[in-house]
């Protein structure tokens, strides 16, 4: 039976992208068939397909990650920004063009696109990782959200909270996520990532046990910083490194390697491989 995983974050760029991209090389090396997936994503950086279809490049990404080519069906809702309005894809295919108002209000209809595209990627998979959106309790878009806790709770997700520890802040937004879920929504988060760490490990074990005990989750993984070299998302630049455009296929495998070897030494596996087994509890 398919298992699968899903990664949020505390807000747009904590580093749920390089997670994924890290935890598909990680199991594809291991030797399970794995696929990225991201319902929605909103991003004018596409990835075309031979076909002609388009979904989101970072999607493609997390696909040549997994050593697998890059479907539609990993990203079916993508939402572009064009000079007369918001052009809108559905599994690859424009769909038309609508103003926010009117997408917030029909998107309730994408949600068959969302289910199908899942299910066929995940019906010859051992392993499905899947990608939050900006930030899961942003309130005033929860109801019509189709790219996150709705999301995880439909397919059965467990979830790993990603944070980012160089902004600051970081108990706060970590604590104030929780609290914004419902009681059910909470249960489908099991663990959490810290991202971003700048020193030695042992300096913040004291972080580690405090986010712990307010929260009553474990931290699975105390992630580095690391100047990394795959493509940056829209509006997402890392200025210690500047803007970084597209890499051949044969420098983002060494990317994806070193990025794999990273995470294995700052990342809980077993503690991850236990939350992937055992599914929503």
């Amino acid at each position: 039976m398919t298992k699968n995983l899903m990664i949020l974050g505390t807000s747009s760029g904590a580093g749920k992208s390089t997670v994924v991209s890290g935890l598909c090389r990680i199991f594809r090396q291991d030797g399970f068939q794995t696929v990225p997936f991201k319902s929605q994503n909103m991003s004018n950086n596409s990835h075309v397909l031979p076909d002609g279809r388009e979904m989101a490049r970072s999607q493609a990404i997390a696909a040549y990650a997994c050593g697998v080519e890059p479907n539609a069906d990993m990203n079916p809702i993508l939402l572009k920004f064009g000079p007369s309005g918001l052009e809108v894809y559905v599994q690859g295919r424009f769909s038309g063009k609508m103003d926010s108002s009117t997408y917030r209000r029909d998107q309730s209809s994408l949600w068959q696109a969302i289910l199908e595209s899942y299910h066929r990627l995940a019906d010859p998979a051992d392993l499905v990782i899947l990608e939050g959106a900006g930030s899961p309790v942003e309130m005033n878009l929860k109801p019509g959200d189709l790219a996150n806790l709705d999301v995880a709770a439909r397919v059965q997700a467990p979830c790993l909270l990603v944070a980012d520890i160089d902004r600051g802040g970081m108990f706060a937004s970590v604590y104030g996520t929780l609290m914004l879920m419902t009681p059910q929504e909470r249960r489908l988060i099991r663990g959490i990532i810290l991202n971003r760490l700048r020193g030695q490990s042992d300096s913040f074990a004291q972080v580690r046990q405090s986010l712990e005990e307010i929260t009553g989750l474990p931290v699975v993984g105390m992630l580095p910083y690391a100047a990394i070299a795959l493509e940056d998302e829209d509006s997402l630049i890392d200025a210690a490194t500047g803007e970084k455009g597209v890499q051949t296929h044969e420098a983002m495998d060494q990317e994806f390697d070193r990025l794999a070897d990273l995470f294995r030494e700052h990342l809980d596996l077993e503690a991850i491989r236990r939350i992937i087994e055992e599914g929503v509890v």
